[in-house]
Formats: structure tokens, C-alpha cells, sequence
């Protein structure tokens, strides 16, 4: 058993403990766990996996330190991270795509896993029965200006169809009035008009790439699939954790419908 792991409970295999470096945003966050949660094929509380969520929402932010405007966020991310080893996680997830752009700092300040959100979602998209030629992203300026999406996709061979200025400008108009707490019809219309542009120019996915989006964006709201980055790293995490995949997890949205995302199957 590793040093972070506690008894499981009863019926209940053993588990890995999973650190969550949450908090960019909030809400994100909170849709995170809900996912994680609802993807557990749990009938007792003790055969959830245990989560430590460090809910650092002081960490500056990643947009405007790549872009040259704001503090370094790395300080913070590390010490997050350390503060999840030392909490006991055996794992760490970061639900901020974003973020990644800080990986390799963060990986090397802690002694435990920490997984690759992007990866993770490439592998997903790759696995989609048919195979898209061109994924679009919807992305933070910082997640598109790093190329964090072309790198792990093109590996697989999959081409990448990202927002002009304008349409960026529109997609982070909206992340941040997810995290103003807006998840209004007026958001979600802005950020479909996006995606039906992305669709238009050759994308044959759309992938959720900020963790915001999710929020206000599902499913139904394009006419290819949808990859969800959080519900993808919930189930990673699942994975890595040695739980199990459940059904892919339904929310309602503020009009009442429901949406699902498309997703790997092991």
C-alpha cells in the first residue's frame, strides 16, 4: 500500500488517494469532483475514492503570465502540489488546462504522478470511432498560445483547427463569466456561435479545452462530438486511482437538458 493510501472501507478495493490542484476556478473545480463522484460506481460512501482538494484559488493567474502581464503562477502550483504529497495524495490531477503549461515545474517538485489532462484528452479524441481528421479547440488564450492541444494531438496524427482573435476574444469573454458565476443562455450562445465556426472550417470535434466550458457547453450544442476535458480527467484520475469507469455522468443544464459527452472506452 503506498504512503498516502489509508484502509479501504469495507467492500471496497484498495485505492489510490487522488490530490486534486483545484481552485482555477471555483466552479471548475466543483464540476470536477461532481463528475469524479458521479463516475464512481459507488453504493456506499467508503467505495468513493478519497479526495484531497486544495482549492488554491490565490494561484495568480496563468493567461496573464504567459502572456508576459502577470505574476509567475509556478511558486503557488508547487506549492500546492507539495502540499497534496503532503496531505497524503498519491496523485495529482489539475482540473486547469491552462495550468499545464506549468507541468514540468510542478512535476518535478513532487515525487508522485501528475497527470497530463492533455494527453489524456488527445488519447480520447484518437480513440473515437471514426477518427477525426481535425479536433476543435475552445481554450484559454494562454492553453492556445503554448500549444499545449497541437502538441498531444498531432503526435496522434490529428490536426487542429483553433479560433481566430475575434472568436478567442468571445471564448474567454465567456470563461470569465463562468467565473464571475454567469451560466447564462447569452454565454452559452456566444460560445456555440464559436464552435460552429471551428466546425465550419474542417473541425470534426470540438474539444473543451478551458474547464470552464463544460459549465455551459455540452453535448448537444454541436453537430459533431464533444470531448469534455473534466469528465476526461475524472475518468483518468478514476483510472489511475484503481477505481472503475461508470456512465458518463449527466448534468442539467440552466434551460433543463441534459448532456453527455462522448468518451473512451477501455
Amino acid at each position: 500500500m503506498t504512503a498516502g493510501s489509508g484502509t479501504p472501507g469495507a467492500g471496497a478495493a484498495a485505492q489510490r488517494v487522488i490530490g486534486v490542484l483545484g481552485g482555477m476556478g471555483p466552479l471548475a473545480t466543483a464540476d470536477f469532483y461532481m463528475k469524479l463522484v458521479r463516475l464512481t460506481p459507488a453504493r456506499t460512501d467508503q467505495e468513493h475514492p478519497r479526495v484531497i482538494i486544495d482549492g488554491n484559488a490565490k494561484i495568480p493567474d496563468r493567461t496573464a503570465a504567459v502572456a508576459g502581464r502577470g505574476p509567475d503562477p509556478t511558486p503557488a502550483l508547487v506549492a500546492t502540489a507539495q502540499n497534496l504529497e503532503r496531505a497524503g495524495a498519491d496523485l495529482i490531477v489539475i482540473p486547469c488546462n491552462s495550468a499545464h503549461a506549468f507541468l514540468g515545474a510542478i512535476r518535478e517538485a513532487v515525487r508522485i504522478p501528475v497527470l497530463d489532462i492533455m494527453e489524456e484528452v488527445a488519447a480520447t479524441v484518437a480513440a473515437l470511432a471514426p477518427a477525426p481528421r481535425s479536433a476543435g479547440i475552445l481554450a484559454t488564450q494562454a492553453t492556445l498560445e503554448m500549444q499545449l492541444y497541437p502538441r498531444a494531438l498531432t503526435r496522434r496524427g490529428i490536426g487542429v483547427v483553433q479560433p481566430t482573435a475575434a472568436e478567442e476574444a468571445v471564448v474567454m469573454t465567456a470563461i470569465h463569466a463562468v467565473k464571475g458565476g454567469d451560466l447564462d443562455i447569452g454565454v452559452r450562445a456566444s460560445v456555440r456561435a464559436v464552435a460552429a465556426a471551428l466546425v465550419a472550417r474542417g473541425a470534426g470535434v470540438i474539444v473543451l479545452g478551458c474547464t470552464e466550458l463544460p459549465l455551459v457547453f455540452g453535448s448537444g450544442d454541436a453537430t459533431v462530438p464533444v470531448v469534455d476535458a473534466t469528465e476526461i480527467l475524472a475518468r483518468a484520475a478514476l483510472r489511475e486511482a484503481g477505481g472503475e469507469y461508470g456512465s458518463p455522468p449527466q448534468r442539467c443544464d440552466q434551460d433543463g437538458v441534459k448532456s453527455t459527452v462522448p468518451v473512451r472506452r477501455s
